[in-house]
């Protein structure tokens, strides 16, 4: 009896450490790709939002040649809680796109925000790449009609107010603000948290670290 026993544990242990080894090993054996689609990804809504024209059916590796190549980015107050990661075009820059990481209603928003790279005022373009928003209500803020609205609005008014989404069927008129996504009042408010977190970042910098060649 004790000899089953001791079989059945030892079964069990092992079928264990099976269990365990077989998602380790795969992480690692596709680690390397995770992070080459991560980087391409990345690389893809930057390029989007500093609104460049280039052949988005180029090849993976021309895409990421081209991107290094061309994009500058830039590390302000680098491994402070007020750091800000900045990327922007070599050659006569008309746009800095910022990335931004905030807590939404269900799970963090990613994306990034382009201003203008004189005085970091004007939206130029904005677009959200992961999120866990609801589908079909908060979840729009990933869509082409809601990012398409920020364009041409005031991100840091002269007064220091900063873009906010307005209530939805507002009807705003303000520069610095939208009309909000009916049924995602919550996403709304969480995405002005983001901006007002990401305007104190950029107005405490030194306007001189903020500088992109203009």
């Amino acid at each position: 009896m004790k000899r089953k026993n001791a079989y059945t544990i030892f079964y069990a242990i092992l079928l264990g450490l099976a269990c365990a080894a077989i998602p380790t090993g795969w992480k690692i054996c596709t680690q390397s790709f995770y992070d080459a689609n991560k980087k391409l990804d990345e690389y893809k809504n930057v390029l989007e939002v500093l609104g460049t024209k280039y052949d988005k059916a180029m090849p993976s590796q021309e895409l990421v040649t081209y991107f290094e190549s061309s994009v500058e980015k830039k590390m302000v107050n680098e491994g402070s809680p007020d750091m800000l990661t900045l990327y922007f075009m070599k050659t006569n820059p008309d746009a800095v796109a910022i990335n931004f990481i905030g807590a939404g209603l269900w799970g963090k928003i990613y994306g990034y925000i382009a201003l203008d790279p004189v005085e970091f005022r004007t939206i130029k373009a904005f677009t959200v790449y992961r999120h866990e928003e609801t589908p079909g209500l908060g979840g729009e803020i990933e869509k082409t009609w809601f990012k398409d609205l920020f364009k041409g609005k005031t991100f840091i008014t002269p007064e220091g107010e900063v873009f906010r989404v307005a209530r939805p069927g507002a009807g705003t008129t303000k520069p610095n603000e939208i009309d909000g996504i009916s049924g995602a009042t919550l996403t709304g408010n969480k995405l002005n948290t983001i901006f007002k977190t990401l305007k104190d970042k950029i107005v405490k910098i030194n306007k001189e670290e903020l500088h992109v060649g203009q």
